[in-house]
């Protein structure tokens, strides 16, 4: 787990909408090594969805990547031409996309779809194709696998179609695998047995994997490092336990009073007031502080950096700065 795989250095990504310049990704920066799972979590709208969408350059139009640079295994994706990157994505990077009955095409079998990635990438044809979905699915836990070939999207249970969909991704043996909410709209027991699915097809294949998820419970048990997002912007990153144990940024802080507590029922849960703001018009200062209870007069004004705190952990808010800095300054609003 040593070997960096990905680092994404001050990424920005921008869509075009009538009320101006949308930024849902506006520097982000995070790494992922090898047989790593990193956590991407934060609410909805918060921009997690796009910055996967941006590292492997499929950011729907009128949407671009302005700045930033995004290295995987040492070579920048971002100057690939495109047929390059048509071989990488689903080769060496894989996706699970959030919704699997709108992913999948409803038009043809499950196992046509398996087959033409095998086929596509260069891995497998014809029966020696069949063979190797067959034997994808019977991974994924399907049962009669063999039969569910002959499956169409929407004939499969929504745990089902979830696992069609790892098995795509991880058909061609990728080293980074992205899953974006990998078990929105399931239920709880199918939400479990489709992450320890994803932990036994990293520990088996030595996978790298971005989670993307709201799901804090999840974090815990199956990531090895957090990056917390919010407004386009990361502002806190560290070892999973150590993060959760320890929140240091507001905004995380929040997101954890928000989660029950097994057997603290003296806890009270307290959602965080407000919504994420609009990135077309952000805040001029911290883009948290017009929800956050700890701002102070310069969050309102000037933009604070992502900064080292502590061994392995990085924030984004100025009661982190450098004493010195706070000097001087006033006190909190």
């Amino acid at each position: 787990m040593s070997q960096l795989l990905l680092q994404v250095l001050n990424l920005q990504t921008r869509l075009l909408t009538h009320r101006g310049a949308l930024c849902p990704v506006d520097g982000v920066s995070l790494a992922i090594r090898r047989g790593e799972t990193v956590a991407l979590v934060g609410e909805s709208g918060c921009g997690k969805s796009m910055t996967a969408l941006s590292l492997v350059r499929l950011v729907p139009r009128p949407g671009r990547i302005v700045s930033g640079q995004v290295l995987f295994d040492g070579e920048d994706l971002l100057l690939k031409p495109d047929a390059e990157m048509r071989r990488i994505r689903g080769r060496r990077i894989g996706m699970v996309f959030q919704d699997p009955l709108s992913t999948l095409n409803p038009t043809l079998r499950v196992g046509h779809q398996i087959e033409e990635s095998l086929r596509v990438h260069g891995v497998a044809r014809g029966p020696a194709a069949r063979q190797r979905s067959v034997e994808l699915l019977e991974a994924m836990g399907i049962p009669s696998a063999r039969e569910r070939l002959q499956s169409y999207p929407h004939e499969l249970s929504g745990g089902m179609r979830q696992r069609v969909m790892i098995a795509i991704a991880v058909s061609c043996e990728p080293d980074l695998l992205i899953a974006d909410e990998p078990t929105t709209a399931l239920d709880v027991t199918l939400q479990a047995q489709i992450m320890d699915l994803l932990a036994r097809l990293k520990a088996e294949r030595g996978l790298a994997i971005l989670l993307i998820t709201h799901d804090l419970g999840v974090v815990s048990q199956f990531s090895d490092c957090v990056a917390v997002m919010y407004a386009g912007q990361i502002v806190e990153q560290g070892p999973t336990a150590d993060l959760l144990q320890n929140p240091r940024h507001p905004y995380t802080q929040g997101l954890l009073r928000c989660v029950p507590r097994l057997g603290r029922p003296d806890l009270e849960i307290l959602p965080i007031e407000g919504s994420v703001p609009d990135t077309v018009s952000p805040p001029p200062g911290c883009r948290f502080a017009p929800r956050c209870p700890e701002a102070w007069n310069r969050c309102w004004t000037e933009m604070p950096a992502l900064r080292p705190h502590g061994e392995g952990r990085t924030v984004r808010c100025h009661l982190y700065a450098e004493p010195q800095l706070l000097a001087g300054e006033g006190g909190m609003e």
